[in-house]
């Protein structure tokens, strides 16, 4: 491990921190320390649609509570919109970004005339429609900006914990969305950005976002951006067994106190395999786990 790591812990502020997302906090700010590292916190607040007034500033406030502040001052997407502009340019200039006119109805009816058709709950494939080479927009207005993947197809890398990955992204993904059609800057775009300019070497997340590595480093690649090191941490699970998630309603992080926010401390180490410490302060317990994840 590189003795400049610097690692980060980027939560959207659709809603407050719940225990799910603590593990993933915690999990990268013990990476960091564990690396005599540097731990950043960057706001993901792009999406203007989901994220919620105040949100930003109430999930730095568990995480402070928590023991958990922010190296370098706070990052927020929203003030970075130049940034994702001129990576957007970068890659228009060099053929690997085109503007795309279709929505996701037509979509869904080319794949059915295709015979592609994704099967329930899975995320449809882009076939291409208004790629240069296939005709383009043909006299269409664009909606949107897709990265034109084929350069970089097959992908493989490995994950701290997962181990070996790979994926061709053409046939997992296809082009993806780089600028929405409702003006909002895409996900996948906005991060490799920022991961880079903050000088990001390791992302510790949760194992949900592990798919959206390849598209990631898809990216990197093309921007020329240095590739960076990735461990995708164990997802907490609700009683039905799915993902604790905001959309489904998991409760807020309860850290008003410092007995609360061990209580949250103690439940978020079990989650990663970390022993129960029977320290009575939240630093007391965090330099704990700091000593157990380092040797691991």
């Amino acid at each position: 491990m590189a003795s400049a790591y610097r690692g980060r812990f980027a939560p959207s502020p659709t809603g407050p921190l719940h225990a799910g997302s603590l593990v993933a906090a915690l999990a990268s700010w013990l990476d960091a320390r564990a690396h005599h590292g540097t731990w950043l916190v960057r706001i993901e607040d792009i999406d203007t649609v989901r994220c919620q007034a105040g949100m930003g500033e109430r999930i730095l406030a568990q995480l402070a509570a928590c023991g958990m502040v922010s190296d370098e001052p706070v990052w927020w997407q929203s003030q970075r919109a130049a940034a994702y502009g001129t990576a957007l340019a970068q890659l228009v200039s060099v053929g690997l970004a085109y503007p795309c006119a279709c929505s996701r109805r037509a979509i869904e009816v080319e794949l059915q005339v295709l015979g592609q058709e994704p099967e329930r709950g899975q995320t449809p494939v882009y076939p291409g429609t208004c790629r240069p080479d296939h005709g383009g927009l043909d006299g269409r207005t664009a909606r949107a900006w897709r990265m034109d993947i084929r350069p970089h197809t097959e992908l493989a890398w490995n994950d701290r914990r997962l181990g070996a990955q790979a994926q061709n992204v053409e046939q997992a993904v296809g082009d993806f969305v780089l600028k929405r059609a409702d003006g909002l800057w895409a996900y996948q775009l906005a991060v490799v950005v920022d991961d880079a300019a903050q000088g990001i070497t390791d992302v510790v997340r949760g194992e949900d976002l592990a798919d959206n590595t390849p598209r990631q480093r898809v990216l990197q690649t093309a921007l020329g951006l240095p590739l960076l090191r990735y461990l995708h941490t164990p997802l907490v699970l609700d009683a039905d067994g799915d993902k604790l998630s905001k959309n489904k309603g998991a409760a807020a992080l309860v850290c008003d106190t410092p007995t609360q926010a061990l209580v949250a401390l103690q439940a978020a180490a079990q989650a990663l395999g970390l022993p129960r410490s029977d320290a009575l302060t939240v630093g007391e317990a965090l330099a704990e786990w700091v000593r157990a994840w380092g040797a691991r």
